[in-house]
């Protein structure tokens, strides 16, 4: 934190212009050994200001350009920083960005920028989460969601929770902390619906989770099935292009072959695995378990099975390892005569017909799929959760207060369920990132690319 870091947080090549970031205590001194004006220093120029100047790297003119200057606390990070933008060439900008270096900055970290916003308090986790999501959006339901809770939407929801809780926590307390002074403590009564409305509140925040994270973080989803059913044209037939190689000869997918594509407003993080059957030989082999190991943890499982063949011993083996309730049944080669259909699927709801070959029914297929997460509208204006870290963080604070509600409804006292109001309350702390633990920090600023 005391180093002035600096990276090119422009995409890399040619464009119209890059910009180097550069950001610490002492990052205008620094810069100024760099960018050369004909008025006021780096030095000496106030926060918010733009200076036009030219771009050295020792003695050498590399460039002309502007430069941003921003103040503690006013700015992303809450320290100094400075934004040379120059000539988006790929040489010039490598040349820019080393003469900051050799200036006596470092490089910066995979989103570390970001991190240093987070340490002095700029922004809560939830929200250096949704910086994330609005850079990686991919359509405007997702852009949106992103917006929102970068906005401080989630941030603020959580934090209302968070105050009630800690509100009650201390009228549990109170007699305990203050045996002498005549202070009316909770009644149990009245702390049970107190925590009965928290939790009412939190259901309809974990409500949002399903449609959220299908928009914006995606499903993680598995094209699976017993070889020749056609899992391969699935994947081809739903992004639009070849990208799986499709032959006749059971086995021609060894190894899992992943890509994105929408399903209406819903992004499926698609996976085509190898066909699931006694393997051939070992390279076979340990593609078939890497299916099964990703049918076991995905959270849709698009099971491909050929419509024109009666269901043989293989594919009962297999479909006794799916999950009805994630699993959308696809009865592929529609435009054949059927031999099987969805009554062959006792226990599933789910099952679309299609024809690979034709491209009939996959969009009937994405629409479906659609509606397994997305029911209606969505309504942008109420604080959303869209990332497993911040529901995981959140049941546990709702576990924690249904054992609270059980406590008192089981002649406890106050203070007795005010221990399990306290780990509600650390929970709902670890989702914006009070009391979450380092290697938490670490794995979510690790997903920033360099210079954001």
């Amino acid at each position: 934190m005391d180093d002035i870091i600096c990276a090119v947080s422009t995409p890399f090549g040619r464009g119209g212009i890059a910009v180097i970031r550069v950001s610490g205590a002492g990052a205008p001194e620094l810069c100024d050994k760099v960018f050369r004006t004909a008025g006021l220093p780096l030095r000496s120029t106030g926060g918010g200001r733009v200076r036009y100047g030219e771009i050295y790297s020792g003695d050498e003119r590399v460039d002309d350009g502007c430069a941003a200057v921003f103040r503690a606390p006013h700015s992303y990070t809450g320290e100094d920083t400075v934004e040379i933008s120059c000539h988006g060439g790929v040489l010039v900008t490598d040349r820019v960005y080393g003469a900051v270096l050799a200036a006596g900055a470092r490089p910066a970290g995979p989103g570390e920028f970001t991190r240093r916003a987070f340490v002095n308090g700029k922004l809560d986790l939830t929200r250096a989460e949704a910086v994330i999501d609005l850079i990686d959006a991919e359509n405007d339901d997702a852009l949106k969601i992103a917006s929102a809770a970068a906005g401080g939407a989630l941030s603020r929801a959580v934090e209302e929770l968070r105050t009630r809780l800690v509100g009650l926590i201390a009228a549990a307390y109170v007699q305990i902390d203050y045996p002498d002074e005549d202070l009316s403590g909770l009644d149990p009564a009245a702390a049970a619906q107190k925590i009965e409305e928290i939790r009412a509140d939190l259901a309809r925040l974990l409500d949002t989770y399903p449609a959220a994270h299908a928009v914006a973080q995606g499903v993680d989803t598995v094209i699976c099935g017993v070889p020749n059913t056609g899992k391969s044209s699935l994947l081809n037939a739903l992004l639009g292009r070849d990208r799986a190689i499709v032959t006749p000869i059971a086995g021609t997918t060894r190894d899992t072959v992943e890509e994105r594509c929408a399903a209406g407003r819903v992004t499926l993080r698609l996976c085509d695995t190898a066909g699931i059957r006694d393997a051939g030989d070992e390279v076979e082999a340990l593609g078939i378990g890497r299916a099964e190991e990703r049918l076991a943890s995905c959270e849709l499982a698009l099971a491909v099975f050929d419509r024109g063949r009666p269901l043989s011993d293989a594919d009962r083996a297999f479909i006794a390892l799916l999950d009805p309730a994630k699993t959308v049944i696809v009865l592929n080669k529609s435009d054949l005569d059927p031999a099987i259909s969805a009554a062959d699927f006792p226990g599933f709801d789910h099952v679309a017909a299609v024809s690979c070959l034709k491209g009939e029914g996959i969009d009937a297929l994405k629409d479906q799929i659609e509606r397994l997460f997305i029911e209606g509208e969505l309504d942008y204006g109420v604080p959303m959760i869209s990332n497993a870290r911040q529901k995981a963080a959140l049941d546990r604070a709702d576990e924690r207060l249904r054992a609270a509600l059980e406590s008192l409804r089981a002649g406890a006292t106050t203070d007795v369920a005010g221990l399990d109001l306290e780990l509600a309350a650390g929970a709902i702390g670890e989702a914006d990132g009070r009391t979450v633990s380092e290697e938490v920090v670490n794995g979510i600023f690790s997903r920033f690319c360099v210079g954001k």
